[in-house]
């Protein structure tokens, strides 16, 4: 089983940016789809972002298109999500999750293994 550790989550004012990254423990990582979820307070956890093992093909969600970008270094067992031009309604806690396939999936129920996550509070 993957175990992933989030971590650059932060306190940033809006228009501001943070780089959150995950680190993978097992080679399996290269081999998996992966993703970004986030939940803020009183609300479900939401899809944000997802990219193929491979890394060529990616999905956002349209609440971060244009401003989030979601990558991997799969040498690094590591995936990135770069965050630009940050709102207050960004502020939630991040977490990175892996599916068993290597395809595209964008609901949690495409992912098996997920991190503790990483706080990310934006303030205006």
């Amino acid at each position: 089983q993957v175990q992933l550790v989030e971590s650059g989550g932060g306190l940033v004012q809006a228009g501001d940016s943070l780089k959150l990254s995950c680190a993978a423990s097992e080679r399996t990582f290269s081999g998996a789809a992966m993703g970004w979820f986030r939940q803020a307070p009183g609300k479900e956890r939401e899809f944000v972002a997802a990219i193929t093992w491979s890394g060529t093909t990616t999905s956002y969600a349209n609440s971060v298109k244009g401003r989030f970008t979601i990558s991997r270094v799969n040498a690094k067992n590591t995936l990135y999500l770069q965050m630009n031009s940050l709102k207050p309604e960004d502020t939630a806690v991040y977490y990175c999750a892996a599916a068993r396939g290597s395809g595209l999936r964008t609901t949690e129920q495409g992912f098996s293994s997920w991190g503790q996550g990483t706080q990310v509070t934006v303030f205006s």
